[in-house]
């Protein structure tokens, strides 16, 4: 798998990952267990956020979404999980890296972000319209992503072609999910660059 690595913005990918865990718990797509559907309740919902809030009183926030981006990670998986490809939830090794390292200044300026995870403490019905309500994806992204299939067995979503890793790709990894349905998680992947 390549490892070539464009210039990632890490914050967005950041943002990206916490819309799509969030839409994949109990209370919306019901995707990945973390979270009571009958109850109404999500690990990133409001009850996730008091619950974490009591072990991890300044930054229960980036708790919730570690946990939540594991199970999410496990969860896709074992549905799905092609050999050199890359997934909104796995990606190059490399990248995976510079990721956690920003952790630590994320926590720094953990107040920054509350807005953000505010934002997405009620379940979505929509998982595009959350990402155009938030910025997320744009037009182009949406076009892409309209024209996007399921496998015939239902559980991955191909991205056509052979791609490097971008900004565009993991917005089109994350915007894939839509074409899932509430309780069958089709996981999207692309095929990398030799």
């Amino acid at each position: 798998m390549s490892t070539a690595i464009t210039n990632i913005d890490f914050d967005r990918l950041l943002r990206l990952r916490l819309v799509v865990a969030r839409y994949g718990e109990m209370d919306a797509a019901r995707w990945w267990n973390t979270g009571d559907a009958a109850r109404r309740t999500a690990l990133l919902g409001r009850a996730g956020s008091v619950l974490m809030s009591r072990g991890f009183p300044r930054t229960h926030r980036f708790a919730q979404a570690r946990l939540v981006f594991e199970v999410a990670r496990a969860r896709c998986v074992e549905v799905f999980d092609p050999p050199g490809c890359v997934t909104l939830w796995i990606l190059p090794a490399a990248l995976e890296d510079q990721f956690d390292a920003r952790w630590a200044r994320w926590l720094e300026e953990r107040d920054a972000w509350t807005d953000f995870f505010a934002s997405i403490e009620r379940p979505a019905s929509d998982l595009l319209e959350t990402m155009k309500t938030l910025d997320l994806v744009g037009a182009e992204d949406l076009e892409t992503v309209s024209k996007l299939r399921r496998l015939a067995e239902g559980r991955a979503v191909p991205l056509p072609g052979v791609h490097t890793v971008s900004d565009a790709l993991i917005t089109q990894l994350a915007a894939g999910f839509s074409r899932g349905e509430p309780g069958k998680l089709a996981v999207p992947y692309a095929r990398m660059d030799d």
